[in-house]
């Protein structure tokens, strides 16, 4: 069995925000030379080796993973009966990610089938145990696999991975549909989040969006793949359309709820009866003939009234909108700040009432639930947080990589510009590691400085003392200038920065995958001029022309 887990390589899977755009964890996907890995786990279970077949396909994924550096959360598939005894795993799984520099809060343990046999206080005693030392914990397969529902609310897992085979019954299966919702208003109450896997239509994505799942798996965005995690946020995956995903600040449109309307005229008995027929509704929107809202009930406030003393007599039979509220309203299409806006300029006792969204005609579109645009929003950017510099506060590569495809995409030049602090080892060495951190900060302000005040600057800092510019042709020399002029100095010990570009306007260059392989002999050649350098070259030209700086005799 030893043999045959070190025949096994992984293949490395994305998953997606719908709320960003980018990517929130990575899944490691084992990949067994023949055969499938549920094959190499059925022997192993029937050997009665399991768990340390587990154990070691955790361990290997975690090593393979680590010489990506992607950063990212890694998920990581284990059985059930690994997780209810867990120490067996732990004890090379602790161990391994020690030695990559991973941490267990940086990994999410996708617990999955076969769950029969396991005992269901072992496997919640196990969670709990894993989730004291830091781990994440989904539950695979929800819809396949022979997960027992109870488990759901005893364990309380971080996350719920729909299976595959029940979301490619999207969106025809009405059944399907309602299943799912009933998943997605568990899912709300309890604080669990939804993943949905094997997505592979637009169909398929514009339902779950509609449903309220935000985090997304599958083929039409990223297949699973040996090698690194693609450098790309979902908008970069999918074309632009209806049901396509942006990078942008979410939209009102993104949390439509279906609302719970009633003619305008309705008594409050008629709204007693839907609040108390149906669970789901928060409040009734009062709407007339043209499916305009006229007023709207929050369900508590409404109930209170009611159930009071003399409540029913009172107000039974009378119109609902002795009870109601003028509506709250916000146009399609608006951003989720700009609805936040909306919801503190409220009266303080009306903060947490739905939001009606009406189209360009004012017509009802649906209900937005404040809660949950609340909870996006600070998920939205925790995640944006999550993927700064924490020494500069500037974006990874993705922000570049996305500027570059975008640009080259849609056929507007460019140029691209590799920035880095020439012997910054000999920096570190010399000065201290904390004046090299204060160089790269006073490099980072600089640079953040030049894309508030240029249009076109887009920067990254990749990491290190490496920096990435993109920007029009026409800024790209005041950006030269403003950093190869500033004399720059760590603790007093002077420094000289290197900069390499590259013009793009052709086709040479059709994605950001090309652009940084041309700009890698360019950092070169500018670490072969002295002083603070500038070099610059053309896709398909090898001449490399330099700008500032002088070449070193002989190089």
């Amino acid at each position: 069995m030893e043999v045959a887990v070190e025949q096994v390589s992984f293949a490395f899977q994305p998953l997606y925000s719908l709320h960003t755009g980018g990517i929130v964890g990575v899944e490691a996907l084992a990949r067994p030379t023949s055969g499938k890995v549920q094959e190499l786990l059925r022997y192993a279970m029937r050997k009665g080796r399991l768990v340390k077949v587990d154990a070691a396909l955790a361990a290997r994924a975690v090593v393979e993973e680590s010489s990506y550096e992607t950063l990212l959360p890694l998920h990581l598939n284990v059985t059930a009966e690994s997780a209810a005894d867990p120490q067996l795993v732990l004890d090379s799984l602790l161990e391994t990610l020690a030695t990559t520099g991973r941490r267990p809060r940086e990994v999410v343990l996708e617990i999955g089938s076969p769950f029969h046999g396991v005992p269901a206080k072992a496997l919640v005693d196990g969670t709990a145990r894993l989730a004291e030392l830091g781990f994440r914990i989904a539950f695979d397969n929800l819809g396949h696999g022979d997960i027992p529902l109870n488990l759901l609310a005893d364990a309380r897992p971080d996350l719920i991975k729909l299976d595959r085979s029940t979301l490619h019954r999207l969106p025809g299966d009405r059944t399907t549909v309602a299943l799912i919702e009933a998943l997605c208003h568990f899912a709300a109450r309890t604080g669990i989040r939804i993943v949905a896997t094997g997505i592979e239509t637009e169909a398929q994505l514009a339902t779950v969006r509609q449903l309220g799942i935000r985090i997304v798996q599958g083929n039409l965005f990223a297949p699973a793949r040996e090698g690194a995690v693609p450098a790309k946020g979902l908008a970069d995956v999918v074309e632009p359309g209806p049901a396509r995903v942006s990078t942008a600040s979410p939209r009102v449109d993104d949390f439509l709820h279906s609302p719970a309307t009633l003619p305008a005229d309705a008594n409050c008995d008629d709204v007693r009866k839907v609040l108390l027929d149906q669970d789901a509704p928060t409040g009734i929107v009062g709407v007339d003939p043209d499916n305009r809202p006229v007023w709207s009930i929050d369900r508590a406030r409404f109930l209170l009234d009611l159930t009071g003393p003399f409540g029913h007599a009172l107000h039974a039979n009378r119109p609902a909108a002795r009870l109601a509220d003028p509506p709250r309203t916000i146009r399609s299409g608006a951003g989720a700040l700009e609805l936040l806006d909306l919801v503190t300029d409220a009266a303080l006792d009306r903060t947490g009432d739905d939001v009606i969204v009406v189209d360009a005609q004012g017509r009802c579109l649906g209900v937005v639930l404040v809660h949950e645009l609340i909870r996006a929003v600070a998920e939205m950017k925790i995640e944006e947080a999550a993927a700064l510099n924490p020494l500069t506060r500037l974006p990874g590569s993705d922000a570049v990589a996305r500027t570059v495809d975008q640009r080259l995409e849609s056929g507007h030049p460019l140029v691209v510009a590799w920035l880095d602090v020439d012997s910054f080892k000999r920096v570190n060495d010399t000065a201290g590691f904390a004046a090299g951190d204060d160089l790269i900060r006073a490099l980072g302000r600089a640079l953040s400085d030049l894309s508030t005040k240029l249009r076109s600057v887009t920067i990254s800092h990749v990491g290190g003392d490496d920096f990435l510019i993109a920007c029009d042709i026409d800024e790209i020399t005041t950006v030269a200038d403003s950093l190869l002029d500033t004399p720059w100095a760590a603790d007093g010990m002077p420094v000289t920065v290197s900069l390499a570009t590259v013009v793009c306007t052709g086709a040479m260059a059709k994605s950001y995958r090309d652009v940084s392989r041309l700009l890698a002999p360019l950092k070169k050649a500018a670490k072969d001029v002295r002083g603070s350098s500038w070099v610059n070259g053309w896709p398909g030209s090898e001449r490399v022309e330099i700008l500032r700086g002088r070449p070193v005799p002989g190089a």
